[in-house]
């Protein structure tokens, strides 16, 4: 038997613990493509890497379009463009899985659940649903159709803010209405459609939810919202949502016409003291209760080449739980063996024992950007691992400042 054919016919089992040493999206592809029996063996996920990857979008001139992009990285692994150079050595040093999509200039990520990506398709208007590892993909209703459009005509699109009706550019429009998207379960293939998405959309950070073969965005039949929605999650056949003031919503998705529901009994958890610049999570536990988690972050503002840039500093976090038939929040100042994972993906409470170099007790975060929208501004990245034993934190990628916001999504 010849050398390469030794290795073409490595056994199954140290294959897949090469695997294991790999962090980045495209090494992997590589590996796949040493040879035919390799691709074979292996799958397009990473099989038993049930980790949470982070995914960076990448800009470039190029024109052709995502679809087209995505399948080329398939086929073929090759250097980006110079502007699309990005030095992960930092991610790869700390054991963090991460995936590069190309050409992701003119395309913003708004979301990911179930091993799918949300995608805004700037120009178009789509609201795509993409698995990263596949390349399939599906379209839910166009960001056109939700519930404070008026008009779209040629360039200009016409629009309710609050009472208010406002005209603004097409693209501007498709790019800041929706902030983040969510799927209650996983499409089974590219022509099903048979599940609830949910967005937060609009200045005012609405909700608003698409139901199977649906052609629209419906507004949530609840008026009570007392302030800016700042996440949205599916638990145990529910939606949860969470405001600015720490409020609870809950809806009932086991109705044919749409979520019921309004906001919870529970009064808020009293927030950060002294910490203005706070956002709002929600997560499932395994043990049936609601976890809210609260961010509280610094941020800075300064001139460079005449561009306004914002820093966003994470500095600390507060947890408070919600048990199963309770009315009352608790503070809690241990994850145990769990870590959280937040950011515009649905935040999640998981395991660590497949991650490499990690323990539990840590909060994988990513910044949520909400400046971008709201402010004519460039902000920078806040990626990094809060670990809640001792108030430490590290950061990561600083010095990048995405078109769009880097993400989480567990595979």
């Amino acid at each position: 038997m010849g050398e390469f054919d030794r290795w073409s016919n490595i056994h199954q089992d140290l294959l897949n613990e090469i695997t294991k040493r790999f962090y980045s999206y495209d090494n992997y592809m590589q590996l796949r493509l040493v040879c035919k029996q390799w691709n074979l063996k292996l799958p397009k996920i990473p099989d038993g890497n049930k980790v949470p990857w982070l995914v960076l979008s990448m800009g470039s001139a190029a024109t052709e379009s995502f679809e087209e992009e995505a399948h080329v990285l398939e086929e073929e692994v090759r250097a980006p463009e110079d502007e699309g150079i990005l030095d992960t050595r930092s991610l790869e040093e700390k054991g963090i899985y991460h995936l590069i999509l190309p050409d992701m200039q003119d395309n913003i990520m708004c979301g990911s659940c179930h091993g799918w990506l949300m995608i805004i398709m700037v120009y178009e208007g789509t609201i795509r649903i993409l698995n990263p590892f596949t390349k399939v993909h599906l379209d839910l209703p166009p960001v056109s159709t939700l519930p404070n459009i008026i008009n779209i005509n040629g360039d200009e699109c016409t629009m309710y803010c609050g009472d208010r009706i406002i005209t603004r550019n097409t693209i501007f429009m498709h790019q800041t209405q929706i902030w983040k998207a969510i799927i209650n379960s996983a499409p089974n293939n590219d022509n099903d459609s048979d599940f609830i998405a949910v967005v937060i959309y609009g200045s005012l950070l609405e909700l608003a939810f698409y139901m199977p073969k649906e052609k629209r965005w419906s507004r949530f039949p609840t008026r009570d919202l007392d302030d800016d929605v700042h996440d949205v999650i599916f638990f145990e056949e529910k939606i949860f949502a969470v405001d600015g003031n720490g409020q609870l919503y809950e809806f009932d998705t086991r109705t044919k016409s749409g979520p019921v529901g309004g906001k919870h009994e529970a009064t808020p958890p009293p927030s950060i003291v002294g910490m203005p610049n706070c956002s709002y999570y929600l997560i499932g536990g395994d043990n049936g209760s609601l976890l809210m988690l609260v961010k509280g972050a610094k941020y800075r503002y300064y001139m460079k080449n005449q561009k306004r840039f914002c820093e966003c500093e994470t500095v600390k976090f507060d947890i408070y739980e919600l048990r199963k038939n309770e009315k009352t929040w608790s503070r809690i100042h241990s994850l145990g063996n769990y870590i959280l994972v937040i950011g515009l993906n649905s935040s999640v409470q998981i395991l660590p024992s497949n991650i490499l170099n990690c323990k539990g007790n840590q909060i994988y975060f990513t910044d949520n950007k909400r400046e971008m929208y709201f402010e004519n501004t460039t902000p920078s990245s806040d990626i990094g691992i809060f670990d809640l034993e001792d108030g430490s934190y590290q950061i990561f990628l600083t010095e990048v400042n995405f078109f769009c916001h880097p993400i989480w999504i567990l595979p």
